[in-house]
């Protein structure tokens, strides 16, 4: 399994995970990633005022077998862990004291941390790493693109993985043999999903589901893709290929007009998230090869979004849940995707740490995920009235535009 991951972040508000500035990157590449954050982190979900943001955020790397927690972090710095591969290495950004975000990598079972660096501009995202420790993300460029990237083993060195011709691209996930899966603007100027061969060479555009645009988010250990798909009836769907990026099967939907898939395991269950009949947006998870789909409701609220599987069937994701309206608390379920619970119910945290958004999970059973600390009394209200806020926006928002299809309905 690997992390798919879409992020963005403009002055005024960060969304965890957030990333991308509004500056020299092409604004409309921009927007749609603004608009894909939204639906894949739980977009309005999971902010917080960037005040807070800034001074808060911080990732751990949980055990599940002790429910141990231990940070990842730099000094002085704070850390958004977005995957994990089986050795324990972490891979995510942080935030430097220029405010720019940087890709990070950790040593096995998060021991150690390291600025990997850009290919040229300020900020970078790294976003899958596989078994020896290769990472793939985005990074921006001296000339103001973002494009992908793949480094070598244990994150050194960083190559730029090009695009299909346009101007921005995004490397999602990495498989055991290099594969890459992402998604890049085209010369004609749309955006198909991508796939590498080994180590990052070459890379092929993917078909689509009748539509104009794909966006890929996951590849296993046989090259199947997972993500969505336009389609010919002007919804977008979930997706799967076969091995080697061959063919695309729409996975449907839970009853509403849109879903995503975000994470596959070697068995080709697949995750995600998808529109109910209800207007509500839940995780789902697949059997294998992608066949069927279940609902895997939520902590409480109207919205889950899965994230990542592992080859037992475990996975995490985020909810929206009923004990602050608009906040995100990260899931785990138990094997086959079988119920599910509130992180911050089990692991042992530090007094006042909340966990907010999960990242990866391996098959060691070790997951990584995102928290808050929680500040003084006073600025914790003005957080989560900020919370609250959004949270309405947000069913404002979904409320709106009911029956609309598309990413960018909430």
């Amino acid at each position: 399994m690997e992390v798919y991951a879409l992020h963005f972040s403009t002055p005024n508000l960060v969304f965890l995970p957030g990333v991308l500035h509004m500056n020299s990157i092409d604004c409309r590449f921009k927007l749609r990633r603004f608009l894909l954050a939204a639906i894949v982190s739980a977009g309005l979900g999971a902010a917080v005022p960037v005040s807070a943001q800034s001074a808060l955020t911080t990732s751990y790397l949980i055990d599940t077998n002790t429910w141990e927690a231990t940070e990842i972090a730099f000094p002085d710095r704070h850390t958004h862990a977005r995957g994990i591969n089986d050795q324990g290495q972490v891979i995510g950004y942080t935030v430097t004291a220029g405010r720019d975000q940087h890709a990070f990598i950790t040593g096995p079972n998060g021991v150690g941390i390291t600025d990997i660096g850009t290919l040229g501009g300020e900020n970078s995202v790294a976003e899958g790493i596989n078994g020896v420790g290769r990472v793939v993300g985005w990074s921006e460029t001296a000339g103001g693109s973002a494009h992908a990237f793949i480094t070598g083993p244990n994150g050194a060195g960083m190559t730029d993985l090009g695009t299909l011709g346009g101007f921005s691209s995004s490397a999602q996930a990495i498989n055991t043999t290099g594969q890459i899966a992402g998604y890049s603007d085209t010369a004609s100027g749309g955006r198909l999903g991508f796939i590498t061969g080994p180590n990052g060479a070459g890379m092929t555009a993917l078909g689509t589901l009748g539509g104009a645009e794909t966006y890929a988010f996951g590849i296993n250990a046989g090259g199947r893709v997972v993500g969505y798909s336009s389609t010919t009836g002007g919804n977008s769907h979930a997706y799967i290929t076969g091995a080697n990026g061959v063919g695309m099967t729409d996975l449907g939907t839970l009853g509403g007009g849109f879903s995503s898939a975000l994470g596959i395991n070697s068995a080709g269950r697949v995750v995600g998230f998808s529109d109910t009949a209800d207007g509500a947006r839940h995780a789902f998870i697949t059997g294998p090869d992608g066949v069927g789909m279940t609902n895997l409701g939520t902590l409480g609220g109207d919205f889950s979004f899965a994230k990542a599987i592992n080859d037992a069937g475990q996975v995490v994701g985020d909810s929206f849940y009923d004990g602050a309206p608009g906040m995100t608390h990260p899931f785990i379920t138990g094997a086959n995707g079988v119920g599910m619970t509130d992180l911050n119910t089990v692991v042992k945290l530090p007094e006042g740490v909340v966990l907010t958004a999960a990242g990866g999970i391996n098959n060691s059973g070790q997951l990584v995920a995102t928290a808050a600390v929680i500040p003084e009394p006073a600025t914790y209200a003005l957080m989560l009235a900020g919370l609250a806020l959004l949270g309405v926006m947000a069913g404002w928002k979904r409320r709106a535009q009911a029956g609309a299809h598309g990413p960018g309905v909430f």
